[in-house]
């Protein structure tokens, strides 16, 4: 029976709120692969310093702790097991080479790749969801290595949405296009850039981040990718498991006023993400008007729940 070993590493955050927000996609992630069936021993999470609502850490994501985590799974999952690596946090480029930020020296596309190779299974899938991303697609890329970027170049080096779409997506019933009760990795990927898409349409902002996905290994990542085409057959069919309880209600009712919630909840957090590409008097308004939404959302589920 195939086994899924998934490392989730948390970089810096930068400033408090959106480091806050790194630490929630992480620890969605964690609870999300908890319900796929994924166990304790076979996760690994690591945040660059613990926060107040953490969950399952592992220790810090430094260079050495990533090399341990990997050095962990290339012993212990097999050729037919699936490794699954996300990186959530900043990233950067020099013009010459990407790196992922984190505590003490940050790695770049070179520090994988032996790591990468020590690993037997047949496929492993890397999701880079920071900024200047692209270039460990390019570098990476490979036979039997699904590679996912938030960005098609270093040079879109602004904080990025599509992690937390992605994170969301691997539970969601919404990204299940094929209804099978299965999110595969393509299925995520589409999710997420519809939502990131629709994100900056909606604030009339020109898009920063352009996700890719490589699983040919031609090191040519798509925009596009589909279960059909050169990039996309592989994702297609691989999963973190089996999508089950989305922790919302099963009172009709109920279930929409928390998805109205969720949803104004994301608008939330891609404005703030948004913040440096918006005018602030504008960035202002607009995030005052979305917490009210929020705040009285809320009420109208507790009274909907009768408290």
């Amino acid at each position: 029976m195939l086994k899924v070993f998934l490392l989730i590493v948390v970089g810096l955050g930068g400033d408090a709120e959106t480091a806050k927000t790194f630490h929630r996609w992480g620890n969605t992630l964690v609870e999300s692969s908890q319900r796929l069936g994924v166990p304790p021993e076979r996760l690994i999470h690591l945040v660059g310093e613990p926060v107040e609502g953490d969950v399952g850490v592992s220790g810090r994501s430094t260079r050495d702790e990533v090399t341990k985590a990997l050095t962990k799974f290339a012993a212990e999952a097999g050729p037919e097991d699936l490794v699954f690596i996300t990186l959530i946090g900043h990233g950067q480029w020099d013009g010459r080479a990407a790196k992922f930020n984190m505590p003490g020296p940050d790695m770049g596309p070179e520090e994988f790749e032996p790591l990468l190779k020590k690993i037997r299974s047949k496929q492993i899938v890397l999701v880079n969801t920071a900024s200047s991303s692209g270039p460990f697609l390019e570098a990476l890329s490979g036979p039997g290595r699904t590679l996912v970027s938030a960005t098609r170049s270093g040079a879109e080096h602004y904080t990025t949405l599509f992690g937390g779409f992605f994170v969301d997506a691997l539970n969601s019933p919404t990204a299940d296009a094929d209804k099978n009760k299965r999110i595969s990795v393509l299925e995520a990927f589409q999710f997420a850039k519809a939502e990131v898409t629709r994100a900056y349409e909606r604030e009339g902002l020109l898009a920063t981040e352009h996700p890719l996905l490589d699983d040919d290994g031609d090191k040519k990542g798509s925009a596009d990718p589909t279960p059909t085409g050169a990039d996309g057959k592989i994702a297609a069919v691989l999963s973190l498991g089996d999508a089950s309880d989305d922790g919302l209600p099963a009172d009709p009712k109920l279930r929409a006023l928390h998805l109205e919630r969720r949803e104004l909840e994301r608008r939330v957090e891609s404005l703030r993400l948004l913040k440096d590409s918006m005018d602030a008097a504008r960035y202002t308004s607009e995030l005052e008007k979305l917490v009210t939404a929020v705040a009285l959302k809320t009420r109208e589920i507790r009274a909907a729940e009768g408290k």
